[in-house]
């Protein structure tokens, strides 16, 4: 029995690693082949945030500028949402207005919504492109729920950015 189900969308450009996230977390491994995603990948896992059981039912969403269309079908009944792009390729960032617009604008509940940016491949420090303090400035600017940089090689990050989301999402659901 479950305290919460929550629907989280992951989304951003294509490459930036939202696939090799979802995997680390929820296998705890890492792989550096992973597939592209066509369309969306779904997945599940469960938690536990201050005593509270919580599903994640979590929707990976294929980057490519081709699948983009298919986005407000899957963000419907979401819960939060990842925004993810990669520290390596400044490049990633160039879609995140249009990227938020779609999901603010199909769920229109922003304050119900919580949103994290996640800059990821923050292990590759000598080809990071996007600084730590950038990263902060970008999700601030585009008023959302929080932000943090993570690692799917080595793991750094990677269960406290689905935990953050998580925690976001039992306040607004008052069970927290």
């Amino acid at each position: 029995m479950y305290d919460a189900t929550y629907k989280i969308v992951i989304f951003g450009d294509a490459g930036c690693g939202k696939t090799t996230l979802t995997q680390r977390f929820l296998t705890n491994l890492f792989k550096s082949d992973s597939k592209m995603t066509i369309g969306v990948d779904f997945e599940v896992k469960s938690l536990e945030i201050n005593g509270k059981k919580i599903k994640l039912q979590i929707w990976d969403f294929g980057g490519e500028e081709r699948f983009r269309f298919l986005l407000p079908t899957y963000v419907r009944g979401a819960n939060g949402a990842l925004y993810m792009y990669d520290v390596t390729n400044y490049s990633s960032l160039a879609h995140i207005d249009d990227w938020l617009m779609v999901i603010r604008k199909e769920l229109r509940t922003e304050d119900q919504f919580p949103i994290i940016v996640v800059g990821g491949k923050a292990d590759l420090v000598d080809d990071r492109e996007i600084t730590g303090d950038e990263g902060i400035n970008i999700a601030k600017s585009r008023v959302v729920d929080g932000f943090i940089e993570c690692s799917s090689k080595t793991g750094e990050n990677v269960e406290e950015t689905f935990e953050a989301l998580a925690r976001l999402m039992l306040q607004k659901s008052n069970l927290l």
